[in-house]
């Protein structure tokens, strides 16, 4: 070794590649051996004269740790101990390991969703979501020693459903003060073999729920039956007997009824059917002749009232004839009539055809 010098040694094991190495010097080939301190590589760069050797050994493995499980068996809670609870709600999970009080446990949890898991028994879930839905379980650890993995508890977080409104009964107008039904016919006599439609109906029409009650005669408190009307559709009957009908709404339980509709008075056509007849009979006549117009209705002793219809200037009175003298233009039109019992004014006949008169005013 050179004045102020090293010398570089290297120790080689055949085959063997990952080695530690222990490097020992004497002082004198009988002196003990002493280990170079703090020197473990393959080569070694000394600047200390003496006799050297050198051993490889294979490396110390990486540890490996046991651990022994202890019989305590953790229970996880929850608190309060809803497993079903909605999002927003807070809840606390809780791992109790029986028997194992005043031990210094450290916990280790398996949880659906912790990113940090806690090392403490407990922990808590603020304003829950639906991500922390899921099974919790836990066990203790205390230096090498752990417990058994608890049960799972299953913890699940609800969605709540929007919630809906409704009323019951399910009509979205009501009214503070009883409406009044109204009630239509279209026709006021019923014609000889037929019938006449009556319609009740409560406004506004937007309204829904109403069932239709129907009663003829005014002190009649007995709503009429399939026996007395055919009742087409709700809101909607035919009756072929004369009387004064009205109707109401009414609907929910217990009922609740509209007012009365205002009466309907429904005639009766009598089977006589009258004729307009002429006296003399012609049709076209000059101004200033004499005619008679005359309404007969054949059949029976019915006394009747009788009621013309005219397009012409002049009127016809409510008698079955009338005279006209010294006839003019303003005469000229259609004539019809119809009769109407005596002893019951609600019955009548129907139209008669028309009868045109034509006054000419040339001589």
């Amino acid at each position: 070794m050179p004045a102020g010098g090293s010398v570089t040694l290297t120790c080689d094991v055949n085959h063997f590649a990952d080695l530690e190495y222990d490097w020992f010097r004497q002082t004198s080939k009988n002196s003990k051996k002493t280990a170079v301190a703090g020197e473990s590589d393959r080569v070694l760069v000394t600047s200390e004269a003496g006799f050297y050797t050198c051993r490889g050994r294979v490396k110390d493995s990486d540890p490996v740790i046991i651990h022994e499980t202890v019989p305590s068996k953790p229970t996880v809670t929850l608190q309060p101990s809803w497993t079903q609870i909605y999002s927003g709600e807070t809840v606390t999970v809780r791992c109790e390991i029986q028997g194992g009080e005043g031990a210094q446990w450290t916990y280790e949890w398996r949880a659906a969703k912790l990113n940090t898991p806690p090392t403490s028994n407990e922990y808590r879930i603020i304003s829950a979501t639906e991500s922390d839905s899921g099974g919790y379980s836990c066990r203790g650890r205390r230096d090498y020693f752990f417990s058994e993995w608890s049960d799972i508890i299953t913890l699940t977080v609800l969605i709540p459903s929007k919630p809906t409104v409704t009323l019951q009964p399910s009509w979205t107008q009501i009214y503070s003060d009883k409406p009044k039904a109204k009630l239509r016919a279209d026709n006021t006599t019923v014609p000889v073999g037929g019938s006449v439609t009556l319609t009740c109906s409560v406004n506004p029409s937007s309204s829904s729920g109403w069932k239709y009650y129907w009663y003829r005669d005014e002190k009649s408190s007995e709503a009429l039956t399939t026996q007395d009307a055919v009742f087409q559709s709700n809101g909607q009957i035919s009756v072929s007997q004369e009387g004064l009908y009205r109707c109401r709404g009414g609907r929910g339980n217990p009922v609740y009824y509209t007012e009365d509709s205002q009466s309907v008075r429904i005639g009766k056509t009598a089977s006589n059917r009258p004729v307009v007849t002429l006296y003399p009979n012609w049709s076209e006549i000059y101004r200033g002749e004499t005619i008679t117009v005359r309404c007969e209705i054949h059949g029976g002793d019915t006394e009747w009232d009788y009621e013309w219809e005219t397009n012409s200037r002049i009127k016809a009175p409510n008698q079955n004839e009338y005279r006209i003298r010294s006839a003019s233009s303003s005469n000229s039109g259609n004539y019809r009539c119809k009769g109407r019992m005596k002893s019951s004014q609600h019955e009548t006949t129907e139209w008669s055809d028309s009868v045109t008169l034509t006054v000419s005013d040339s001589k």
